[in-house]
């Protein structure tokens, strides 16, 4: 059986970017982090709507999406989804390390 997805929103640069999302967006960010909290990492890996994606630049990190607009820049270590970055701007994601 797979392990629940355990959340890490302490990277300094995420929470720069996080408290800067418009209302809508955080909204919508703290509806899918409650999803990714009752999530299995099988599931995460399947679900469609979070479109959980590698940067081919940046082996080992990820991006999936949190808002309708926005996607976040990730890795896994253990249960952990350490969150490095949010993007408002979707194609942003892909372009940072």
């Amino acid at each position: 059986m797979s392990q629940r997805v355990r959340l890490d929103l302490n990277a300094p640069t995420f929470q720069a970017d996080f408290v800067r999302l418009e209302t809508d967006d955080l909204r919508q960010t703290a509806k899918t982090f409650r999803k990714l909290l009752g999530m299995t990492w099988d599931a995460v890996y399947r679900d469609q709507g979070l479109k959980w994606e590698e940067i081919r630049s940046a082996k080992g990190t990820y991006t999936l999406r949190i808002s309708q607009k926005c996607r976040a820049i990730v890795v896994r270590e253990g249960d952990f989804m350490r969150f490095l970055a949010i993007h408002a701007d979707h194609d942003g994601a892909y372009s940072k390390k």
